[in-house]
């Protein structure tokens, strides 16, 4: 088995993927009703409540997500989070070292959800924070 996707349920696709455009750098693919933002390991699907409906009308309730947190590593945080400047408007919590070894960020997109861009932290770095 395979994860093909993550799929955020909008109301507005053009605005949840234009976000997506801008926070993760990658152009999205698709229709007015249906996106994806292919990343080198896995692949965000943005589509619209009325797409969902189709299956089952009460499958899906757009922006009423507090339990999924998308996890995207990057390579450095702090310089991703001075790019991020312009386009979030506040972010959940800065750039923190984690005791796990990650050194994470959060913020919402435009829906709600939960984004956490996070980098591994040097074998240096965890020894001197003892985790």
């Amino acid at each position: 088995m395979k994860l093909a996707s993550a799929r955020l349920v909008t109301k507005d696709v053009s605005v949840l993927a234009e976000f997506y455009r801008a926070v993760l750098r990658i152009e999205p693919v698709g229709s007015d009703c249906y996106v994806e933002l292919a990343t080198t390991s896995g692949t965000v699907a943005i589509s619209s409540k009325s797409s969902v409906d189709i299956f089952n009308a009460a499958a899906a309730d757009p922006a009423a997500n507090r339990s999924v947190i998308l996890d995207f590593e990057v390579e450095d945080v702090d310089r991703e989070r001075h790019r991020l400047d312009a386009i979030i408007g506040q972010f959940i919590l800065e750039p923190t070292d984690q005791p796990w070894g990650m050194r994470s960020m959060l913020f919402r997109d435009p829906d709600g959800n939960l984004i956490n861009f996070f980098s591994k932290r040097s074998e240096a770095v965890k020894a001197a924070h003892n985790c």
